[in-house]
Formats: C-alpha cells, sequence, structure tokens
C-alpha cells in the first residue's frame, strides 16, 4: 500500500494540525473519503469543523512530504507491515464498536489476530515478583484455552503477560504508543520483535512518531476497545492501568482485579476498582467463568492442578510468611528459628524462587507460575 493514494489521502487527513479524530470523523461523515474531503469547498468545511480547522485542511502541514515518504518507506520494508483503514477487510469489528474508534492503524505482524477473541492484561510498571509470576500464569493459562492476550509492551506486568502468552506458544498483541519504527521502552527491542513474528504490533501512530505522555492513555482505550475484558493484576492508585479499567467498563466491557495484601501499594488499585464493581480474581478459572468459556480440557486442568498443590506451604517457613510482605523479624517471632538458620533457610527459597526478597527488608511468598 506504500504506493497507495488512498493511503497518502489518510495520511493527509490524519496529519492535519488540529483536526482530531472527532473532526476527522464528522468530516468524513459529511464527504465520504478523505480525497473527497481534501477537495470539499472551504465553506463547507468551515460549516463542519469551523474556520480554523477548514484552513488547516487546505493548507499542507509542516514537513508533511517527508513524514510520508517515511511511512511509504516503512510499509515496504517487510510483507508483515501492513496500514488498516475503516474499509480494509482486517479492521477489528470490535474497535468499531468501541467509544473512540481510532481510524488507521500499522500493524507489524498478523493481521488474522485482530480478529481473535481477546483479553488484556494490565498493571503497573514496577510490580512484585509475584505479580509478575501472576501475569505469566494468567497469561499462559488464558493463552492454553484459546484466548489472545493483548497489553501495551509496557515495562513490568504488560511485558509480563506477553512473555506469558508467547512461552505458552500463544500469539499475543502489543499495542504501542509510538510510531510502529519505534520501540518504547527501548529494552524492549527484543520482545516487540518476538511479538511481531509470533502475534502483532499496533500503532495508530504514523512512523517517526516518538513516544509523547499523552500517546498512552490514546493507547489503552485501544487494548479496553479491542478486549472482551480488562484483568488488572497489580496497580497503584494513580496507575495507567486503571485508565484502561475505565475505558473497558465504559465500553461495556468486564474488568477483573487480582487482590492483594492491604499494606502493598501495588495492591490498592486492584481494590479500589473491586470496590467500584470490578470481579474479584483469584485463578485463570475465575476469568474463563467470566468469559463463559468450557471448562478446561482434562490435561490443562491436570497441569493447573498441579500448579496450584505446587503453590502449598510445604515446610513452617511457607506457612510462616504467610501471603502478604514480612520483615526478617516477624518471621524470628513466628518460627523462633535462630536467625543463621532462619536467614539460610530464606536464601535456598529464594534461589528455588519460592520467596522474593522485596525493598525495605521484606520477603513474600511466591506461587508457582
Amino acid at each position: 500500500m506504500s504506493g497507495d493514494p488512498d493511503f497518502a489521502a489518510w495520511f493527509r487527513l490524519l496529519e492535519t494540525p488540529g483536526l482530531g479524530r472527532e473532526g476527522a470523523r464528522r468530516v468524513l461523515a459529511a464527504c465520504g473519503t478523505p480525497a473527497a474531503v481534501l477537495t470539499t469547498p472551504h465553506a463547507t468545511l468551515s460549516a463542519l469543523v469551523g474556520t480554523a480547522r477548514a484552513d488547516a485542511l487546505q493548507q499542507l502541514p509542516p514537513f508533511f512530504e517527508q513524514r510520508l515518504a517515511a511511512a511509504q518507506q516503512w510499509l515496504a520494508g517487510g510483507d508483515d507491515r501492513h496500514v488498516l483503514t475503516l474499509e480494509h477487510p482486517a479492521w477489528p469489528p470490535a474497535l468499531l464498536q468501541s467509544p473512540d474508534p481510532p481510524l488507521l492503524l500499522y500493524v507489524r505482524g498478523d493481521l488474522a489476530c485482530l480478529a481473535a477473541p481477546s483479553v488484556a492484561i494490565v498493571g503497573s510498571r514496577h510490580p512484585t515478583p509475584q505479580g509478575a509470576d501472576n501475569a505469566r500464569h494468567f497469561a499462559a493459562c488464558l493463552a492454553a484455552e484459546g484466548w489472545l492476550i493483548v497489553s501495551g509492551l509496557a515495562q513490568g506486568i504488560d511485558a509480563a503477560a506477553h512473555e506469558g502468552a508467547l512461552g505458552a506458544g500463544a500469539k499475543t498483541i502489543a499495542f504501542m504508543g509510538t510510531g510502529p519504527d519505534s520501540v518504547y521502552p527501548s529494552r524492549h527491542r527484543s520482545l516487540a520483535g518476538r511479538i511481531a513474528a509470533q502475534g502483532a504490533l499496533v500503532t495508530e501512530h504514523a512512523p517517526g512518531t516518538p513516544p509523547l505522555p499523552e500517546h498512552f492513555p490514546q493507547r489503552n482505550r485501544l487494548i479496553a476497545g479491542l478486549t472482551q475484558g480488562t484483568l488488572v493484576v497489580e496497580a497503584a492508585l494513580k496507575s495507567g492501568s486503571l485508565i484502561t479499567a475505565r475505558l473497558a467498563n465504559e465500553a461495556g466491557r468486564d474488568v477483573w482485579a487480582i487482590p492483594g495484601s492491604i499494606h502493598a501499594e501495588q495492591s490498592r488499585g486492584c481494590h479500589a476498582l473491586i470496590k467500584q464493581g470490578a470481579k474479584l480474581v483469584e485463578s485463570p478459572e475465575d476469568v474463563l467463568e467470566e468469559l463463559r468459556t468450557p471448562a478446561p480440557p482434562a490435561q490443562a486442568r491436570l497441569a493447573l492442578d498441579a500448579a496450584a498443590a505446587d503453590t502449598a506451604p510445604a515446610d513452617p517457613l511457607l506457612l510462616a510468611l504467610g501471603e502478604d510482605p514480612v520483615t526478617m523479624d516477624a518471621l524470628l517471632a513466628r518460627t523462633g528459628w535462630p536467625t543463621a538458620e532462619l536467614s539460610a533457610r530464606l536464601l535456598e527459597l529464594e534461589l528455588e524462587g519460592r520467596v522474593a526478597r522485596l525493598p525495605g527488608g521484606l520477603y513474600q511468598r511466591r506461587h508457582s507460575a
């Protein structure tokens, strides 16, 4: 599509300064196509979107030719690169039903992913080790039941959710807050490459677009709009994940939240969602039940049961740890063990991946993922 005049017209429309999605939808509804919009008389456009926007539509945006050339060059870079407009047969139907649908999408990867039944998994950029484990575990289990996992490629819970799906041999979609030629954060370039090869990277921003702060709430509305429901794993009260959950709720989608310690900052956002009506979930089966899917097949059920059995505290120290983060002093009081013996056993469990050492000298039991 790199030399397609229709794409050039779409690009010209969406690059118009100050027009925005709402203004673009208004002129498209009246004129039919981007090409028709660009040849519509100024007076008509003024009546639709105001004089300033009409002026902008009839003036070439700054650096337009360079930006169009960059977009065309990106599209020509491989068979896995696509641009979708509203009339494209692969346009995801779920986004059309969302309150603020995009008008154009850049996709790198498998277009069929966009039509698959999907679930969003989002959360803190700075999760606890248990939170990251939970994200991977829920993603893998939901993917095994045929649900495509969607997230935002951010560090923390988002990355863990993508990794959980990929590790299960399933597809995953990452919505980006940058152009399709950029990865943010840069440390996720390798992860983005795996997602493109096994799923899809999606953005509404043109090539060359940097990771501006306002892009990420916009990205969140696409995550919420594409998926049937959003699972929040861990989130502080001011987390961007709560924006995704709110948008999912406004779009009529399900919202689920995993509870945590009442003392943990990263649990307060989830607890707030639960107070507001989000479904409290403790296992992937809880989410699957809400999605009205059949019970897992016997083999998957055995795997889930084995994983659950593995989380049972088999020794007194795991029992003493409980579920909440705990200090060394509290563990000494609960176990009555000498300090050296307790420290040695904690180190063993940490090396086995069954206990996490948290900031502030805290320890927390981890469940198998």
